[in-house]
């Protein structure tokens, strides 16, 4: 299959813009750019969709080069070590999230930072964020002429909190599956690149609406209101941000969709005792992605596919950046434990579902898998 968008030909503009949305990290999407590349695992038949226990299982194609004459795949292969590693600790990078500054918390082994990374030459942004708030930030970097921007969203869509407590103590959401979130959507047409992500945060309960009505809900224990399942949430939510991309005539950039990145709880869910130990990468022939995980994935390409089929009539550009299968490999690179104060009373306290900084996401996203 031919990347939409071709090879990439011509000079880039003055300045490259870059919006980034998600809830995780952004640390390693300044290079986003470089990685245009259709979806590593598509369906056969989008039609009929199967239930949430259907067994998924996406067709493997060749992965797309990066340019003519590379034999670089960054979306596969293995984890190799690099000793080189790591570029910066907790003490010298100042955007660290308490929850993963695992070195802080007496994280006693360090190997997890070593492994196929090369951040050599890097430049520190200059911070000219239009506002104080740590969820809507922006950074220039000057050599480049490259802003990146980070607008934080738990869910996509318009959301409330309902309960801060509620069935698993982890909040009670309602969400506006038809509504945009518009702190972050009323801002698309200022950029060139937009890379949107979404995924756990729907693992919480949550009240739908649609059309400003309750539709159902995952989990949520109320009387009268259907269960759903969140996988209805989180597809309704992934296709509400397509179609408000979609909508917009003056944005002209390119949409970048960064996919799933599953958990890694061993013996036991997150409040049952479970935990992340490991200390070293899989190889790519000891897991398998499946359960939640696959069917959150799925969703997203299917989602993909679809805006990318109708933004092709309005002019739209899709890109999908697949680091699933690099993710899944990495169940060393969570806190577990290590993220808090061991008498810290927390709602997670073995985190296998955040990255380590330093960690996994910047050594191994931005270079090639070796073989």
């Amino acid at each position: 299959m031919e990347a939409p968008l071709g090879r990439n030909h011509g000079q880039p503009k003055s300045a490259k813009l870059i919006l980034t949305l998600f809830f995780l990290t952004v640390v390693f999407l300044t290079i986003i750019p470089l990685f245009y590349h259709d979806p590593l695992f598509l369906l056969e038949d989008l039609s009929p969709k199967p239930s949430p226990t259907t067994s998924r299982q996406p067709q493997i194609l060749s992965p797309i080069k990066i340019s003519e004459g590379e034999d670089c795949d960054i979306f596969s292969g293995e984890w190799v070590p690099n000793h080189n590693a790591p570029y910066y600790t907790n003490t010298t990078c100042w955007a660290i999230h308490e929850h993963q500054n695992c070195m802080k918390y007496g994280r006693p082994d360090t190997e997890f930072m070593k492994w196929n990374g090369n951040l050599m030459g890097v430049e520190y942004p200059i911070d000219v964020s239009h506002t104080t708030e740590e969820d809507f930030k922006r950074w220039r970097y000057t050599t480049y002429n490259f802003t990146m921007a980070y607008f934080s969203t738990t869910h996509l869509v318009k959301s409330e909190e309902r309960d801060a407590n509620g069935p698993t103590h982890t909040g009670l959401f309602n969400l506006y599956l038809d509504e945009s979130d518009e702190r972050w959507a009323a801002h698309i047409e200022e950029f060139d690149y937009l890379i949107i992500s979404d995924g756990h945060w729907f693992d919480r309960p949550s009240v739908f609406y649609e059309n400003h009505q309750i539709v159902g809900c995952h989990y949520c224990l109320i009387d009268n209101v259907v269960d759903l399942t969140k996988f209805y949430g989180y597809r309704k939510a992934f296709r509400t941000t397509f179609r408000t991309i979609n909508s917009l005539e003056n944005f002209k950039g390119v949409t970048i969709l960064r996919t799933f990145a599953p958990s890694h709880f061993e013996n036991g869910v997150w409040n049952e005792g479970g935990n992340c130990v490991r200390t070293k990468p899989f190889r790519s022939n000891q897991t398998t992605l499946g359960g939640d995980s696959m069917e959150f994935y799925m969703i997203q390409i299917e989602e993909f596919q679809t805006a990318q089929r109708e933004g092709r009539r309005k002019g739209k550009r899709y890109r999908l950046m697949d680091t699933t299968q690099a993710s899944l490999l990495r169940p060393d690179g969570h806190p577990s434990r290590y993220g808090h104060w061991p008498h810290e009373n927390v709602t997670l306290y073995n985190d296998c579902v955040h990255w380590c900084l330093p960690g996994p996401l910047i050594l191994g996203m931005i270079s090639c898998f070796k073989y």
